[in-house]
C-alpha cells in the first residue's frame, strides 16, 4: 500500500465513522420512544382499545399488511401528484411575482388569505364541488403544499446576490441569461427549503382530504378502524404515515445534495 493510499484510507476511517455516529441517535430515539410506549401500557395495564403495545400493534401490520400496502399505495399516489402539481404551478407564479413589484404586492396578499383557510374547512367543500373521486384529494395537497413552494421560491429569486447580478451586467447578459445562469441557481437552495416542507405538509393534506368522503387511503383506515374501536389498526396506519413522511423527505434532501451539493458543503 502507498503513502497515498494509507492517508487515504486514513481519511475514509474518520468519515465512516460520523456516518455512523449521526445515524445513531435517530435510531437510538425510536428505540426509546417504542421502549416507553411498551412499558406505559404493560405498567398501567391500558386496555388495548385505549392503547395497544407495540406488539399489538406489529401484528396488526403483519396480519392486515395486504390491506394496508394497498390504502399505502393510494395515499402516496395523492401525495405526489399534489405535490408535483403545486411545484407545476407555484414555481412558475414565482417567476412571475418576483418580475415585478406591482405583481407581488398585488399577489401576495392573496396568497396569505389563501394559506390562512383552515384545509379542514375546505375539504367537505372540495367533495360537494368535486365529487367522491381522487382528484378533491389531490387537489387539497396542492393546496396546502402550494404556499410554502412560492414563497421560498420567490424568496430566492429575490434575494440573488449583488456582486452575481453586476457580473452580469458587467459581461452584458441578457434577461434570460441572467435568470438561466445567475438568479435561478442562487434560487435552488431557497426553492428546495420548500419542497422539504411541503413534502411533509402533502402527507397531512393526504390525509384531511381521506377523512372526508374516502373510501380508500390511510386516512380513511384510520376512521374506518376508529368506528370499529380497531385501535391498532389506527396506530399503524399512523406508524405508515409517519414512516411515509420520513422516505419522501430524505428522498427530497437526497435529490438536493445531487443537484446542489454546494448548498450542502456551506
Amino acid at each position: 500500500m502507498t503513502v497515498t493510499e494509507t492517508r487515504r484510507t486514513g481519511r475514509d476511517k474518520p468519515r465512516a465513522a460520523g456516518h455512523w455516529a449521526q445515524q445513531l441517535p435517530p435510531v437510538l430515539g425510536v428505540v426509546g420512544a417504542t421502549a416507553l410506549w411498551w412499558a406505559i401500557t404493560v405498567v398501567f395495564e391500558v386496555e388495548s382499545f385505549i392503547l395497544p403495545s407495540p406488539v399489538q400493534v406489529a401484528q396488526t401490520m403483519v396480519e392486515q399488511s395486504s390491506y394496508l400496502w394497498d390504502n399505502t399505495l393510494v395515499t402516496l399516489w395523492e401525495t405526489l401528484l399534489g405535490f408535483l402539481l403545486a411545484i407545476a404551478v407555484g414555481v412558475p407564479l414565482a417567476l412571475i411575482v418576483t418580475a415585478s413589484r406591482m405583481l407581488e404586492r398585488t399577489v401576495y396578499p392573496l396568497l396569505l388569505m389563501l394559506n390562512a383557510v383552515p384545509k379542514v374547512a375546505v375539504a367537505p367543500l372540495l367533495v360537494v364541488w368535486m365529487g367522491f373521486g381522487q382528484f378533491p384529494k389531490v387537489f387539497l395537497v396542492f393546496l396546502v403544499c402550494f404556499f410554502p413552494i412560492v414563497i421560498s421560491t420567490a424568496a430566492g429569486l429575490s434575494s440573488t446576490p449583488a456582486d452575481l447580478v453586476e457580473l452580469g451586467r458587467s459581461l452584458k447578459t441578457n434577461w434570460w441569461q441572467t435568470f438561466r445562469m445567475i438568479r435561478m441557481p442562487a434560487a435552488i437552495p431557497q426553492l428546495f427549503v420548500g419542497l422539504k416542507l411541503a413534502i411533509t405538509l402533502a402527507v397531512i393534506g393526504a390525509v384531511i382530504a381521506e377523512f372526508v368522503g374516502a373510501t380508500e387511503g390511510l386516512g380513511y383506515a384510520i376512521v374506518a378502524s376508529g368506528a370499529s374501536a380497531d385501535t391498532a389498526l389506527a396506530f399503524a396506519a399512523m406508524i405508515l404515515l409517519g414512516v411515509m413522511s420520513v422516505v419522501l423527505f430524505y428522498l427530497l434532501a437526497a435529490v438536493e445534495r445531487f443537484f446542489v451539493p454546494w448548498a450542502d458543503r456551506s
